[in-house]
């Protein structure tokens, strides 16, 4: 149930973080992958990292927030490596910023990458689910997606909206056998993040790093890998009933109200 055997999955961004460490758990469950990537130099970087863990992927050069360069991109997939069973929307970027400083440029160019283009590229892969009678997408949401925190307006905005439209997918196309759901990770040890675990000058913590650690009970930041399980059963026929759910994988966050000063 939770094999992906010669299913082509699709996961964006995924030269390296989050979305290589589900590409990598994908293909060890037998998964055809293949991922995109802003800039050639990004792909190319991808490309050295698939080879190295013994997985043969294909990388292409696309930016998602372009409608005409993503359906080329899902052609040339179809051509060369099959129909798009799996598609992971992990691309996305976050610009912390306080809102009353952030321009509107800025706010827009955070919701189209990290909600116009999942609509982008779920819009392109859908047809031939629909023809093929099945389909996985997975968005990657976030904590912001219920929760608010300083300086991150534009991308609580973002994933709040990408929730709603992982919901109006699964509603939408369900009754194709087409499954929508979200992976929300906590707080993720990423390149992304490592400002802010970052050891300060006097040797103490990040003042954020103590506050997540506080905040979780798990006690600490997540590692990529961990998202791995909830993505395949995700991308797997054992979530076939499971649609429209956002899966929080956040070591409690959620569940916590956070621990008590001393």
């Amino acid at each position: 149930m939770f094999r992906l055997d010669g299913k082509v999955a699709l996961i964006t961004g995924a030269s390296y973080g989050i979305g290589f460490a589900i590409a990598k758990g994908f293909a060890e469950a037998g998964a055809k992958v293949v991922f995109n990537d802003i800039k050639q130099e990004l792909v190319d970087k991808g490309l050295e990292a698939y080879k190295e863990a013994g997985i043969d992927a294909k990388g292409y050069v696309c930016d998602v927030t372009d409608e005409v360069a993503v359906n080329a991109m899902v052609a040339k997939i179809e051509a060369e490596v099959g129909v798009i069973d799996i598609l992971v929307n992990n691309a996305g970027i976050i610009k912390r910023i306080p809102m009353h400083e952030m321009t509107a440029s800025e706010f827009r160019q955070v919701i189209d990458v990290d909600l116009n283009a999942p609509f982008i590229v779920s819009k392109a892969v859908i047809p031939s689910m629909l023809k093929k009678g099945a389909g996985k997408i997975i968005n990657i949401c976030s904590m912001m997606s219920e929760l608010g925190r300083e300086t991150v307006s534009a991308y609580a905005a973002a994933k709040g909206g990408l929730k709603m439209l992982t919901r109006n997918i699964c509603s939408e196309y369900g009754e194709f056998n087409i499954q929508c759901n979200g992976i929300g990770p906590g707080y993720i040890a990423t390149p992304q993040t490592a400002p802010l675990r970052e050891t300060q000058p006097d040797g103490s913590k990040h003042p954020f790093d103590s506050f997540i650690c506080a905040k979780t009970p798990a006690g600490r930041w997540l590692n990529p890998e961990e998202l791995v399980g909830p993505a395949v059963f995700l991308a797997s026929e054992a979530s076939n009933a499971v649609n429209g759910h956002i899966l929080y994988v956040d070591g409690g966050i959620l569940a916590y109200i956070g621990k008590q000063p001393k």
